[in-house]
């Protein structure tokens, strides 16, 4: 069966292809998305009427990647697609952001979008496609939808930018980010940088533009041809009194902007603004109330938003009195937690992280066993986000979607500013725990992250700081751009730009945008605006510290790296691991080894100095080649008629023969050795053929003057 195909050149000779009509056809609607071997399925369905008291969009969005995709089985017991890795859950979120705004406000069905990764190319990465794939599902379908929209990713390699560029060519960018826009507007953005400029983001964002556009015209060329997309479905979800709505405003919109101008702390202002509803509430007839609630509920955050986004339009004064480019108050501390390798606070304003470090060896790096990404981390951040950070009672459930973005986005910040190698040979995990949150707690992450590093000793390059911007717009141009939002900002305003980087320049950056016909000069300006703020707080940062500690704590483990011979890996590993299990447990320490190449990589870690090197010289005994002429103290391990074999080295055996025992004629050996006697011999021989070693006893005796009776 043929289905209905648009493919289309992204402007450099590759291909995409988008069809419907063959796969899943009992979707409201589906795509396949192809680029090279990749294909990514994308379905859509939503329900035609909405709960009831539902007030919001309840889109759900889940983007899964199948082990067969690429010809491989899944781990583990079961053998099959189990939960959502933390990868997959970002693609869904980048999807999520992307599209939840271009639903009509007033459009309330369950909706879920799924998406999955059916074909697979591990040069193709597939996240880049996801967007457009979830799109183009939704603008074949009947499903009231403002897009289309697509995402890209976007590189530079060699000063020349890319679009979705290869697996294999994304390690040599300086930037990578995935970008996703309508035909008009840049939705969202997510990604990293080495410390790029503001320029240079906004012309990697340009760039991304004009291919999306690309992507948002073959959706519209397809849905021409797709009978069902043409009559979009009705709906009517919300019930309305415009009288009661009238009333609402007239009673509500000047208590809440007098409010909103008087500086307030947050739990304040909100328990001002909730008793001016219940004040309202109390004049809707008694028996009327629990139905009206929700209509109420939903007039009153409308009546909420308009008066505070003009407070801050017409005074240019935020909800908390601070100007918009001022900075909340910011103190930090490190070495909080006296037992931890590296600790440090930091609260800004009424948002505060509690942030630790922790170095550990080879063995706690993290495996990655996902479909197109194989191998190990040695960096993880991980963000939580207690309920009692925002004074609320919830069920813990585990880590959200939520926790793995921000904490994602941290990871991106810090992640080029770790050295690795010799400068720093630990596996890193930093943990974020927000204790209160109001506004930016990702960004509070990064600062406190920065600082814990540099309190456990790690030799960060730079320091790192972030900062998340907003936007407050209307309908006649007017615009405010505000640094360091709050909570409410966040919540009521137009954009959330997140932006982390040292001085230099931007090392990652997350942008949200829940209004159309955001320009280019306000986006310049709100990543100017940032910069001034980013480089406010690295100044608070060192001024509790400035550069990493000198040495480790104490209590943190050493790591004594040695390079031995790939052959004698077995040998320092034993039989079953007999020999390595005796030298951890005979010094304390822990031994790991790493074959790469050519050559073992040993990772002896204790925190005790002589623990390591008794485990380092036990190590190069076994490791040592036998030389000619060396001296060497060893065991007897057996005794012959013939002579003693006397061990030299871990492993390492040669003969010392009768007649080398002494100069004076020996008849017994066992009247000279017991076995485990140490005895200092020279190597005076190794046999070609064999490899056996010659050992001699007398060499290293002085040879009588008189001739022996």
């Amino acid at each position: 069966m043929e289905g209905i195909k648009k493919s289309f050149d992204i402007g450099d000779g590759r291909i995409i292809e988008i069809e419907t009509g063959k796969l899943a056809k009992q979707a409201d609607g589906s795509v396949v998305v192809k680029m090279g071997d990749t294909m990514l399925l994308a379905t859509v369905v939503s329900k035609k009427e909405a709960g009831e008291n539902v007030d919001f969009m309840p889109l759900s969005v889940d983007y899964q990647e199948k082990y067969a995709a690429l010809g491989r089985f899944p781990g583990g017991f079961f053998k099959r697609e189990a939960r959502p890795s933390e990868y997959e859950i970002l693609i869904s979120r980048l999807i999520d952001r992307a599209l939840r705004p271009l639903f009509p406000d007033n459009y309330h069905a369950e909706t879920q979008v799924l998406v999955t990764l059916i074909s697979g190319d591990k040069e193709c990465m597939p996240d880049a496609l996801a967007g457009l794939a979830a799109s183009a599902a939704l603008t074949v379908s009947d499903i009231p939808f403002n897009g289309p929209i697509s995402e890209v990713r976007v590189g530079r390699i060699n000063g020349q930018f890319v679009v979705n560029p290869s697996t294999t060519d994304i390690q040599n960018s300086d930037i990578d980010i995935i970008v996703a826009a309508s035909m008009e507007n840049i939705m969202m953005v997510e990604g990293e940088m080495k410390e790029v400029s503001e320029n240079d983001l906004a012309e990697a964002l340009k760039f991304a533009h004009e291919t999306i556009r690309i992507q948002c015209r073959a959706q519209l060329e397809l849905a021409e041809m797709v009978e069902k997309s043409k009559a979009k479905r009705e709906y009517c979800h919300e019930k309305n009194d415009d009288t009661i709505k009238e009333n609402l405003r007239a009673f509500a919109f000047q208590k809440i902007y007098d409010i909103a101008r008087k500086a307030s702390a947050k739990h304040e202002r909100m328990e001002a603004l909730e008793k001016i509803k219940e004040d309202f509430l109390n004049t809707i007839p008694e028996e009327e109330r629990a139905e009206k609630k929700p209509m109420i509920n939903r007039y009153f955050f409308q009546v909420e938003k308009e008066s505070i986004r003009n407070v801050i339009l017409n005074d240019r004064i935020r909800l908390d009195g601070r100007k918009l480019d001022e900075i909340r108050p910011i103190w930090s501390e490190v070495d909080y937690l006296p037992a931890a390798h590296g600790s440090a606070i930091f609260t800004r304003g009424e948002t505060q992280s509690l942030t630790t470090v922790t170095l550990g060896t080879k063995m706690d790096d993290q495996i990655i066993d996902g479909v197109i990404f194989e191998g190990k981390n040695k960096f993880l951040l991980h963000y939580n986000f207690p309920p009692f950070s925002t004074g609320e009672v919830k069920m813990m459930r585990g880590t959200g979607r939520r926790e793995i973005g921000h904490g994602n986005l941290a990871h991106r910040a810090l992640k080029n500013m770790i050295p690795w190698g010799e400068e720093n040979p630990y596996t890193v995990r930093i943990v974020s725990d927000i204790l209160e949150s109001n506004g930016s707690s990702s960004m509070a992450t990064v600062c406190a992250g920065t600082l814990a590093l540099m309190d456990a000793g790690v030799k960060l390059k730079k320091p790192v700081s972030g900062i998340a911007m907003g936007l407050i717009t209307d309908n006649s141009g007017k615009y405010a751009i505000l640094s360091d939002i709050l909570g409410d900002e966040d919540h009521l305003g137009d954009m959330d730009f997140k932006v982390t980087g040292t001085r230099e320049g931007i090392t990652a950056c997350q942008m949200d945008i829940k209004v159309d016909g955001l320009s280019y000069e306000i986006l310049s300006e709100a990543l100017n605006q940032a910069k001034l703020g980013r480089l406010h707080i690295l100044n608070e940062i060192e001024k509790t510290i400035s550069t990493p500690r000198e040495d480790y704590k104490p209590h943190v483990p050493r790591i004594v790296k040695i390079t031995i011979p790939k052959e004698f890996i077995g040998a320092v590993i034993g039989p079953g691991g007999k020999i390595i299990q005796e030298i951890q447990a005979s010094t304390g320490s822990i031994i790991v080894i790493e074959e790469k190449g050519e050559f073992g990589i040993v990772d002896i870690v204790s925190n005790n100095k002589e623990s390591i090197d008794k485990a380092l010289n036990w190590i190069k005994k076994i490791v040592a080649v036998p030389e000619i002429g060396e001296i060497y103290t060893g065991k007897v391990r057996n005794i012959q008629p013939f002579g003693a074999f006397i061990e030299i080295l871990p492993g390492k055996d040669g003969l010392l023969h009768i007649s080398e025992i002494d100069w004076v004629r020996t008849d017994d050996v066992e009247k000279v050795f017991k076995i485990g006697d140490e005895v200092q011999v020279k190597l005076i021989e190794i046999d070609k053929k064999t490899g056996k070693l010659k050992l001699s006893r007398k060499a290293l005796l002085p040879k009588p003057t008189q001739p022996q009776a």
